[in-house]
């Protein structure tokens, strides 16, 4: 199949979760024979070669801006592919709903992944919650198919509009990295830091994971990975901390954020809303103990494979924090178990296989 993907920022992944699982996915389907067309926004990728992993890349303008980013460059991608040649066009995010209808007027069958709940977020003021709202329904008549990552998710779109979708979650890393690059430039030492990884941004809670390491007893270190491009003012009040122990690193992709996964002591997952997230996968994936935020998307994708806390109760996540940093025979014992949950349910070769059969099945006229 000649197969077109858009919605995300782009590849090779320098920013979020959409980008991480369309570079570990385009690429194992171009492995599998399909001729694979991913699209990038101009303001992100800096990546110029035409080609990347057997994937062609073609990177069109937006508007750089909080409200139309996202909408702006899926309107191009959409209008870019009206006269080519695709069997199928897979679009992520529910924002883009809109423009699903743009390839099927050609009559290319459209797949739409539609992410978490995003008008839960706080970033997004009444009228970019409406615009996801209407987003949501949209996408229950305008795309050919819907998935879902998270069964949460999926239940979600059944029962409040009686709409069916497939539920493929995303993969996880299962290749232990030996590499310690990033370690050394930060003065880090393997299993001797906690790590967080999100969008600062204050769903993700990462005001309450800098406030309760400030208050736990160790000589470890907290390292903060990620950035966001519109918060500006949350981002320089978490760095305000006087906390010599925490460290910001900024947006780390790549090797060196794998190699941050692989060493970690344990990996934090704070987040309140969205589908399955990918970062979680890939802490369980590199064998990390999980301290997670006890939501059911959360709870779907680790079980009794890690450790939780409650946003419901203000010294939770200090208590369990501490606990873990007490307790490392219960690191160790967690990280064998999640180990196992992921190699029996989050392999990123499953994933690709599950879209692969969704491609067939929506061209084939049966979905």
């Amino acid at each position: 199949m000649r197969i077109a993907i858009m919605g995300i920022r782009g590849i090779p992944a320098n920013y979020g979760g959409f980008e991480t699982f369309i570079e570990q996915m385009a690429p194992r389907l171009v492995a599998k024979g399909h001729q694979v067309t991913v699209y990038g926004r101009s303001n992100i990728i800096a990546y110029r070669s035409p080609w990347y992993k057997g994937v062609r890349i073609v990177i069109l303008p937006t508007i750089s801006h909080k409200y139309l980013d996202t909408v702006a460059h899926t309107c191009f991608c959409a209008l870019h592919s009206f006269f080519r040649r695709y069997d199928m066009v897979f679009i992520c995010n529910s924002a883009n709903a809109i423009f699903t209808f743009l390839p099927r007027v050609m009559g290319k069958p459209v797949i739409l992944n539609v992410d978490g709940l995003e008008w839960k977020r706080q970033k997004w003021n009444w009228a970019g919650k409406m615009f996801y709202r209407i987003s949501e329904y949209l996408a229950t008549f305008l795309p050919t198919a819907i998935v879902s990552d998270a069964r949460e998710v999926q239940n979600y779109y059944l029962e409040k509009f009686q709409k069916e979708s497939t539920y493929i979650p995303y993969g996880a890393p299962e290749t232990p990295i030996e590499t310690r690059e990033i370690l050394d430039r930060l003065q880090l030492q393997s299993r001797e830091y906690v790590l967080y990884v999100s969008r600062m941004e204050p769903e993700n809670n990462a005001h309450r994971v800098v406030e309760a390491f400030e208050q736990v007893k160790t000589g470890m270190k907290l390292v903060m990975v990620g950035d966001a491009p519109y918060s500006s003012d949350y981002i320089t009040r978490l760095r305000a901390t006087r906390d010599p122990r925490i460290l910001f690193t900024g947006y780390v992709f790549g090797q060196g954020y794998r190699e941050l996964q692989q060493h970690a002591y344990c990996y934090v997952q704070a987040t309140e809303v969205g589908g399955t997230h990918p970062a979680l996968l890939e802490g369980m994936g590199y064998g990390n103990c999980v301290l997670a935020n006890d939501v059911p998307e959360h709870r779907e994708v680790l079980a009794d494979a890690g450790v939780y806390f409650t946003t419901r109760e203000p010294d939770s996540l200090r208590r369990q924090l501490q606990f873990i940093l007490d307790h490392p025979q219960e690191v160790a014992h967690f990280r064998r178990v999640v180990k196992q949950r992921v190699h029996q349910h989050y392999s990123w070769d499953k994933v690709t296989e599950d879209y692969e059969a969704l491609f067939h099945k929506v061209r084939g006229g049966k979905s």
